[in-house]
């Protein structure tokens, strides 16, 4: 279906589905400062051809939806979390299989631990735990030098308004977070293009997921997870290391572990769909088997 756009508290979100509304529905969580457009329409219909109702959306301060001034946003972490919950009421879905990538699958961990009535399942790509850690648990392996250096030492922003100079910037943060299983040059531009042409403000998109305050943090821990749960990671991740992907495995009762060889801290690049499709077409079966 075309995009739509949805009222949800005080935002307005651009709204994609593919497939039946009568399927299981799966709704897709995306990292910070990417728009859905990261959710490869290809990958969605996969899924959508299996036999699921697949939902994407534009977060708060990416692509159509609600943006603020950059370096301003008027919310905080939390509101994400609420803003999943509440484009769900909006379209008429109690309960669904939540995937989410890096800080989608924190909100998709959030979710899971303090609603679990609307969790399905979970599938966590490219992500860390997200609510505290139990005692004595195996510190978690820090970013890879190329990452501390990015955020220790920042490149300057380029003109978010030129529109090449933005374009060719974020090709080159794919490749600084991606493995040597990615997008190539000519696909990450075709990305990269996509989601310029169609962002209100990037700027915006690009500076405040960055800075937002996390809110009061999460009410539990990730034994309190009850949802059938798949952890998919890249095995070069560079931001949250294999261990992260490990970790939440371990310590979220009866997960399944699935390593992606090759991948860095990226959506699931398409050399990798015939891995992921079928782990969450399992995960997202009617009884939630792996």
């Amino acid at each position: 279906m075309p995009e739509r756009m949805v009222k949800v508290d005080d935002a307005t979100l651009c709204v994609e589905t593919f497939g039946d509304p009568a399927d299981p529905a799966i709704l897709l969580l995306g990292g910070a400062a990417s728009a859905m457009d990261f959710w490869d329409t290809e990958f969605c219909r996969a899924l959508a051809d299996a036999g699921r109702h697949v939902v994407r959306y534009d977060n708060r301060d990416t692509g159509r939806s609600t943006n603020y001034p950059a370096g301003e946003p008027g919310y905080t972490g939390t509101t994400l979390v609420t803003d999943a919950l509440g484009l769900l009421d909006a379209l008429g879905i109690a309960r669904a299989h939540l995937v989410g990538v890096s800080m989608g699958g924190g909100i998709a961990q959030q979710i899971g631990i303090e609603h679990p009535g609307r969790v399905a399942s979970l599938t966590l790509i490219e992500t860390s735990p997200a609510p505290a850690r139990p005692d004595g648990a195996d510190p978690l392996p820090p970013p890879e030098a190329r990452i501390r250096a990015l955020f220790g030492d920042p490149e300057p922003a380029p003109d978010w308004t030129d529109r090449s100079a933005a374009i060719d910037r974020v090709v080159r943060d794919l490749a600084t977070f991606g493995g040597s299983v990615t997008l190539d040059d000519a696909r990450a531009r075709a990305l990269a293009t996509r989601v310029y042409d169609r962002t209100i403000d990037f700027a915006a998109s690009q500076t405040n997921h960055w800075i937002l305050e996390g809110g009061p943090g999460v009410r539990g821990g990730l034994g309190d997870i009850t949802a059938p749960t798949l952890v998919l990671h890249g095995t070069e991740d560079p931001f949250f290391p294999l261990g992260h992907g490990e970790a939440l495995a371990r310590e979220i009762p009866g997960a399944r572990f699935v390593p992606l060889p090759g991948v860095g801290h990226e959506y699931p690049p398409p050399q990798v769909w015939p891995i992921v499709v079928p782990a969450i077409i399992a995960v997202t079966g009617v009884d939630g088997v792996t």
